[in-house]
């Protein structure tokens, strides 16, 4: 595992270098979310007028967005409209908020002090809060597992609960991310739930801590190892990845599970591409002005070989379609479920002055075959779509395929 280890090293300083290529400065390219060095780093503690602020996100915009007609308008306008008028920092959101809605694009965003330290808490892959995945599901806010060791889990809560509300706001109707902010808070405070199981309602108090994130599962069943990855936003996600794969070495197929993993750091989703396609363009990074930079496999002793069915849906985006885009260009894998979410552009993240922050649309990818698959998605190789009888039964039914269709290559392998 050192070879590994020192492989990695090399690719992440590689991906810093393909980065200056670009001329993207300390702020590293992402397919979701920001790359980092440290998150002490990223935080300028530098404070300024909120007019200068506006006016250096106007600059930076200006000179690094990946569209450089900026949607085909004036960029200047922008500029002059808020001359002289912004007086508060809350005035500056306003004003760079709407400045970047004129461009167009869901992925470049502003983010105040708070949403900016979230963003670096995540990137640390640690939160506090009550360790619980939820989703939401017809508008209600369902838990899908409790994480081991963690407040939730001390309170009992379960997978299938339904949080009715939290700390007395109705959670009917509100976004995953608002539920999110709501049961995350200070270290050493208490939330308070009103849960849904079955058809008895109950209320729980849960104390807040700090929450280790892991990114990756492993598990395994018979001769099939099965790896979920979460997320690609966690700096230990490479290492819990070589960690999942080492405890299923002995298994002869493997499940890779990128079901509704939104994406996260750039050279995460390289790394683990990597560790199946041993040579070759992994990923096309095309620049402001067109410039292309393939990204190539770096030499590495180990390779995994065994068959590979990925199991991806329609959450399944980002880092994610790079990884599982990959894997498909070079037959490398199967792909199981149903059509990805086509987000092709690359982000990247900037501090600003007064610990606030910029995601900015500064590149978009392509798939080893020159696929542009932003807003297309990618096609799995078998659709397998949920009923809404295998939910009521808590049916895995896209996980099921994947393992029959591994039984019957592993079988094939073997003859």
């Amino acid at each position: 595992m050192l070879n590994i280890g020192m492989k990695r090293k090399e690719l992440y300083i590689f991906i810093v270098m393909v980065i200056a290529l670009f001329g993207l400065n300390k702020a590293f390219m992402t397919a979701n979310n920001p790359i980092y060095d440290s998150t002490e780093e990223m935080v300028n503690h530098e404070y300024i007028s909120s007019q200068k602020l506006f006016e250096n996100v106007w600059n930076i915009a200006k000179a690094n967005y990946y569209d450089a007609s900026m949607n085909q308008q004036s960029w200047v306008r922008w500029k002059d409209h808020y001359a002289g008028k912004i007086k508060t920092d809350e005035d500056a959101k306003v004003a760079i908020d709407s400045m970047l809605a004129s461009l167009n694009d869901p992925y470049s965003r502003y983010m105040d002090k708070f949403e900016y330290n979230d963003q670096n808490t995540s990137i640390d892959s640690k939160i506090s809060g009550i360790g619980v995945n939820i989703s939401s599901i017809a508008g209600k806010i369902h838990i899908i597992n409790v994480i081991e060791g963690t407040p939730a889990q001390s309170a009992n809560l379960q997978a299938g609960d339904i949080i009715l509300d939290i700390d007395g706001k109705d959670a009917n109707g509100l976004s995953v991310a608002e539920v999110a902010n709501l049961v995350r808070g200070p270290e050493n405070t208490f939330v308070q739930l009103t849960i849904l199981r079955n058809n008895d309602k109950f209320t729980k108090k849960v104390l807040r801590k700090e929450i280790k994130i892991r990114t990756v599962k492993s598990s395994i069943e018979n001769n099939i190892g099965y790896i979920q990855i979460t997320s690609f936003i966690g700096s230990t996600t490479p290492n819990e990845f070589l960690e999942a794969i080492e405890k299923t070495k002995k298994t002869d197929g493997l499940v890779l599970d990128l079901r509704g993993n939104t994406g996260g750091l750039l050279p995460n989703a390289i790394f683990i591409a990597n560790l199946f396609i041993p040579e070759g363009k992994i990923v096309s990074i095309v620049g402001r002005n067109g410039y292309k930079y393939d990204i190539q496999a770096q030499e590495t002793d180990f390779n995994i070989t065994k068959p590979v069915v990925v199991l991806v849906d329609g959450g399944s985006a980002s880092a994610s379609e790079i990884l599982s885009g990959a894997l498909k260009d070079y037959h490398r894998a199967k792909l199981v479920g149903t059509k990805t979410f086509g987000k092709g552009m690359v982000q990247k993240i900037i501090p600003l002055e007064n610990e606030t922050g910029l995601n900015l649309t500064v590149a978009k990818y392509l798939t080893p075959s020159g696929t542009d698959i932003n807003k297309k998605g990618i096609k799995p190789d078998v659709e397998v779509q949920f009923t809404e009888k295998n939910i009521r039964n808590r049916e895995d039914v896209q996980l099921q395929v994947a393992k029959n269709m591994l039984s019957k290559m592993i079988s094939q392998n073997s003859k």
